[in-house]
């Protein structure tokens, strides 16, 4: 069956979704950090 074949783990490149989520993921973290340094700036000011 088809299915049984996804199930196996495979080595294989991730797919464009893999890479889009993982990309997003380290969007937010820099966004996170880059909002609490601006913040902590203004608090400064």
């Amino acid at each position: 069956m088809a299915t049984n074949k996804n199930n196996q783990p495979v080595k294989r490149k991730p797919s464009k979704r893999e890479r889009r989520m993982k990309i997003i993921v380290y969007v937010m973290v820099i966004l996170m950090i880059l909002s609490t340094f601006t913040y902590g700036l203004a608090m400064f000011i």
